[in-house]
Parts: C-alpha cells; sequence; structure tokens
C-alpha cells in the first residue's frame, strides 16, 4: 500500500467508539488528545466525543467518510486509534477495518 487507505475511508472512525485511559488527555499530559474532545465514561476511561453514541462519528474526523477524511488531531489521537490499522497492512485482514468498512457499504481492502 503506498498511499494511506484511511484517508479516503474514515470508517472506524464513525463506527466504534474510541475509548481510552483517561491520562492520555493533555490536561494530564502535554501534548495528550485534547481533553476538549473527550468526555468521561467512568473512573479510568475517557472517549472521544462523538464515539459514546449510537451513531458515532468522531469530534475529531473531518470530511465525508468513504470519500475523503482526515484526523483534526492525528498527531495527538489517543492510543485506541493508533493500534487500528488497514487490512492488510500488516499482511493479512483486520477484522475491525474490515467491519467498518462494510458498515458503510465500502468494499475491503485488497491485499
Amino acid at each position: 500500500m503506498s498511499e494511506n487507505p484511511c484517508r479516503e475511508c474514515g470508517a472506524c472512525c464513525a463506527v466504534f467508539r474510541v475509548s481510552f485511559y483517561w491520562a492520555e488527555a493533555d490536561d494530564v499530559t502535554p501534548g495528550g488528545v485534547p481533553v476538549s474532545m473527550t468526555e468521561d465514561i467512568g473512573n479510568l476511561l475517557r472517549a472521544m466525543k462523538g464515539t459514546n453514541t449510537e451513531k458515532p462519528p468522531c469530534a475529531a474526523l473531518e470530511g465525508a467518510v468513504g470519500h475523503h477524511v482526515f484526523c483534526s488531531i492525528y498527531d495527538n489521537r489517543p492510543s485506541t486509534c493508533r493500534d487500528v490499522l488497514p487490512s492488510y497492512q500488516n499482511g493479512k485482514p483486520d477484522d475491525k477495518c474490515d467491519f467498518a468498512r462494510f458498515s458503510y457499504n465500502l468494499e475491503p481492502l485488497g491485499k
């Protein structure tokens, strides 16, 4: 994959709740996830605003899913987001990527 398929997809940002350890936010960790874009969801967890609903998208997602998207806080995104990889980036499919794309009627990524 020479181009990043996530820049034309964004489905994972509009399907899953993005929850992460509260201390990843910039009110605790300088350069962390902007706390203004999060909400508390428990004693130890926060979620990106917009993703703790039945129909996300994440508050940091800009653009139209399946066309052209970008994360407005990409360099400061939570670890949960950093863990999601496009299918076949490492030579094998990714169930989360495939499910998110399916949810938006997008074809799965090929090898």
